[in-house]
């Protein structure tokens, strides 16, 4: 019995809602959805498990021109994915006003094949849907493009068959009960760092990095919970004090958000502390960025 295994990167702008279609895809909250551009800053694999394959999504960060160093280690993680890809999976939003060249200069002489898909065609005209397939047939001569709605779940149930038949017989790469190479303490810091995306206005949420520093599952009287220490480390005091907010009302309300989805992931009660850390400038400082995951 033949068994296929592959890896498929889903690549393209910030915002063009890539994480969504891979959530879609693998059928779990693997990557962090906000309205906001540039939430996801690891390259985050999402792993689909049947008897006969193993497929590996790796959803990375939007493309972009990078700034600091954290861009730059993002974009390294955009560059690793395209690397060992079976399959490219370019997301393009159908309504993009933004030129798309710093993401064609990544894929344009790729040899790995591609599939555009365009995304939110949920609000848009026959007539834009088309003259976009016309502009990426030409301009990519992709395998295949499909008009998509990765929010609502329109139209992607082609997509897993096309990818199946576009990777190879291979071993799982992946023990079939993982859905994710990520561990829960990074998908808990996750959650924490959707929320102040959702709280948060300007520059906070990208001046943003939240560590767990301590993670116990133990007994209560109610059951299992599992004790949770997380810091929240800005740039600035400024910065610091809009994330406390008066009275620490920010703060809390962020906690009981964060608390609540953590507690769906991990089918568990929770016990979430929150701590606000100042590191001036860390974005560009190589030994936090590395210490905090970001290996360029």
């Amino acid at each position: 019995m033949s068994h296929k295994a592959g890896f498929v990167s889903i690549i393209g702008k910030p915002n063009v809602g890539k994480s969504t279609l891979m959530n879609a895809l693998v059928g779990e909250k693997l990557s962090i959805i906000t309205p906001k551009a540039q939430t996801t800053r690891h390259r985050i694999l999402g792993i689909v498990n049947e008897d006969e394959y193993q497929i590996v999504f790796s959803d990375t960060p939007g493309i972009i021109k990078p700034l600091y160093g954290l861009q730059d280690s993002m974009m390294s993680a955009v560059s690793g994915a395209l690397s060992d890809a079976d399959l490219i999976l370019f997301v393009t939003d159908i309504f993009e006003k933004h030129d798309e060249n710093d993401v064609l200069e990544k894929i344009i002489n790729t040899t790995i094949p591609m599939v555009v898909l365009l995304n939110k065609i949920d609000n848009a005209t026959q007539e834009q849907v088309d003259e976009k397939f016309a502009y990426w047939q030409e301009k990519l001569n992709p395998k295949h493009i499909y008009a998509i709605s990765a929010l609502h779940k329109y139209n992607l149930e082609g997509i897993l068959p096309m990818i199946l038949e576009n990777i190879p017989e291979h071993p799982a790469y992946y023990d079939k009960e993982e859905l994710t190479d990520r561990s829960q303490r990074f998908f808990v810091s996750e959650i924490i760092r959707e929320k102040i995306f959702f709280n948060y206005k300007k520059e906070i949420p990208y001046s943003t990095e939240v560590i767990v520093t301590a993670f116990k599952e133990e007994e209560s009287k109610g059951g299992p919970m599992v004790r949770i220490t997380a810091e929240i480390i800005v740039e600035r005091d400024s910065q610091k004090n809009i994330l406390i907010g008066t009275g620490g009302a920010m703060l809390k309300k962020v906690g009981m958000e964060a608390r609540k989805d953590i507690e769906t992931f991990l089918e568990s009660k929770v016990f979430l502390e929150t701590f606000v850390k100042v590191i001036p400038d860390w974005r560009s400082k190589k030994n936090y960025l590395k210490s905090f995951g970001y290996d360029s």
